[in-house]
């Protein structure tokens, strides 16, 4: 391990026993925010510092070994010398597990997700080719025990979606996700061709992580404009009769957000604040990527929305991620949920690349 490394651990390990001490003290459990504040950062340390201690007690041990397999007592020799090979093992996978834990962690991974999906290039196939991609997340997240819930649609004129927006809620949610952001692509005869040609039609996925109330971005009630509709779809006769839909019209910004998936119009409301507010931090975050382009070095994809990320090959059953070269012939098993195979591969590559930036460093 590099020195370098090895001081920013010790460094953390007397951070982390600084922060033990802090939550002790009585002006700091009578502050909520400070003591949550404090509490979440010494629960993100301790398996630093836990493995960091692993490794410790391994080198110690293994300065042992190396001793005793230089004893001139035959036995203690052998004993030493059997000892070496597991000790040095074990101390790579503590290394490799420690240079992990040493990784920039993105603040929102633990968050939950609002997923965006919208009809590009295409007509009438890129809508039904979004609502494919809303039925492949959505048997994802049951796969996986996230729950879902939608708060806003626009159908298409023959089926699927122009527009919808879902939220998806569980374990790190955003984690999983958030490399799905970006043009995708899909290759087929569609239904209505009737000389069996293969069409190509887009849809864009964006993936926002959902804000903490903590977190949120401050939005002045004069600077919204809120109207109220008639929400369409399913829901009887009450959704038609009521006025319950919400839409926000962020002025300064021109964002626009809607939700008509509750009776309630304030839970309506509540729902549109929250994915408006998503959407304000997400802008917010693109705008300093832009202006940093080590953070987008760094990225998996720039996650652009016009970014074309992936590409559906319904006629050879193939899905092409065009960021890692990624190819699989396992296309029906994806559209059915088996997301894990194309979104492993993401976090791996995404990791190497961190990880050879904390290399250099």
């Amino acid at each position: 391990m590099k020195d370098s490394i090895r001081e920013r651990l010790e460094s953390v390990s007397e951070r982390h026993e600084e922060i033990g001490v802090l939550l002790g003290d009585p002006d700091v459990l009578g502050d909520q925010d400070r003591f949550r504040t404090l509490s979440k950062e010494y629960a993100q340390l301790q398996p630093v510092v836990s493995s960091f201690a692993d490794w410790t007690s391994v080198r110690s041990e293994l300065r042992e070994a190396r001793a005793l397999a230089e004893d001139a007592d035959p036995d203690m020799r052998a004993m030493g010398e059997d000892e070496l090979p597991g000790l040095q093992a074990r101390q790579g996978e503590l290394e490799e597990q420690l240079r992990l834990l040493m990784l920039p962690s993105d603040p929102n991974d633990e968050n939950n997700a609002f997923l965006e999906i919208r009809a590009g290039t295409g007509g009438d196939e890129a809508a039904l080719f979004a609502g494919d991609l809303l039925k492949m997340y959505l048997r994802y997240a049951e796969r996986v025990g996230w729950s879902s819930e939608l708060i806003s649609e626009r159908t298409g004129d023959h089926g699927g979606y122009r527009e919808v927006v879902c939220r998806l809620a569980g374990e790190r949610v955003f984690s999983r996700l958030k490399f799905e952001s970006g043009a995708h692509r899909v290759q087929r005869v569609p239904e209505t061709e009737s000389q069996g040609r293969v069409h190509t039609s887009a849809a864009t996925v964006a993936i926002l992580p959902e804000v903490a109330s903590v977190d949120a971005i401050e939005v002045n009630a004069a600077d919204l404009r809120i109207d109220t509709y008639r929400a369409s779809g399913a829901g009887g006769q009450h959704v038609n009769k009521t006025d319950s839909a919400i839409r926000l019209t962020h002025l300064p910004s021109g964002l626009v957000v809607e939700c008509q998936d509750e009776r309630s119009q304030h839970k309506n409301r509540a729902k549109a604040m929250a994915l408006l507010q998503a959407r304000l931090l997400d802008a917010e975050h693109s705008k300093q990527a832009d202006a940093t382009s080590e953070s987008r070095r760094l990225q998996v994809g720039s996650g652009d929305r016009s970014e074309r990320i992936r590409t559906y090959n319904f006629p050879q059953g193939r899905l092409t991620d065009h960021r890692i070269n990624l190819t699989l012939y396992k296309l029906d098993d994806v559209m059915a949920g088996a997301l894990d195979e194309v979104i492993d591969p993401l976090i791996a590559e995404h990791q190497a690349r961190l990880l050879a930036e904390l290399g250099d460093t």
